[in-house]
């Protein structure tokens, strides 16, 4: 008998906790049912009355002061426009000057590459002065050698028919007394013209 009691006190205490709502039956009874009834009346009323619910709305969000508004949405979008215009046109202007420096590096390097063509061209042309005038240097000291074991008979008359300049040149490098052996063999006018040239020098 005891085990049957306990049984039907447990049995009772089972339908008691099953009886009493849950969290969600309450809530469901005491908030949404109350607010789906409120939401229908007002709809009803603005249905009679001929109010539009959806400007109401808007009027209501507009006068709220945490809810930005349709002209502040349209005012940013239209300051960050401008910003993008902006930033646009820098971007324009920083890529026209890349374009600029580009060009003037492109065109220095250019020049640069000539420059260095010009110096190597001159280089290549003082070089070639400098073997042309060693071999000329070469040539006349051969020629004044010839000139120096000539007797002064043989060396007059060449020099008198030679250009002037070639003449005082040879004459110039020639000792004093081969000179004076040369103007012996000479006739008066032309020694008299070649020492009044040699005196200038």
């Amino acid at each position: 008998m005891a085990k049957n009691d306990a049984k039907k006190i447990e049995n009772e205490r089972i339908d008691e906790i099953e009886k009493k709502p849950g969290f969600f039956q309450k809530l469901f009874f005491w908030f949404l049912i109350p607010v789906l009834f409120t939401v229908a009346i007002l709809l009803i009323i603005a249905t009679v009355t001929n109010t539009n619910v959806f400007q109401f709305a808007d009027k209501v969000t507009d006068s709220l002061p945490f809810v930005s508004s349709k002209e502040d949405v349209v005012e940013n979008t239209s300051l960050s426009k401008e910003k993008i215009v902006k930033l646009q046109a820098e971007i324009q202007e920083k890529e026209a000057q890349i374009t600029q420096l580009q060009s003037e590096i492109e065109s220095a390097s250019s020049e640069k590459e000539e420059l260095v063509i010009e110096q190597e061209r001159l280089l290549y042309e003082i070089e070639t002065l400098k073997r042309t005038q060693e071999e000329n240097k070469l040539e006349f000291a051969a020629v004044l050698d010839t000139y120096k074991n000539m007797s002064a008979k043989s060396a007059a008359p060449i020099l008198v028919e030679m250009s002037e300049p070639e003449a005082l040149r040879i004459m110039s490098n020639l000792d004093a007394e081969q000179l004076s052996a040369i103007f012996s063999k000479m006739s008066p006018a032309d020694a008299a013209k070649f020492t009044e040239l040699l005196s200038q020098q």
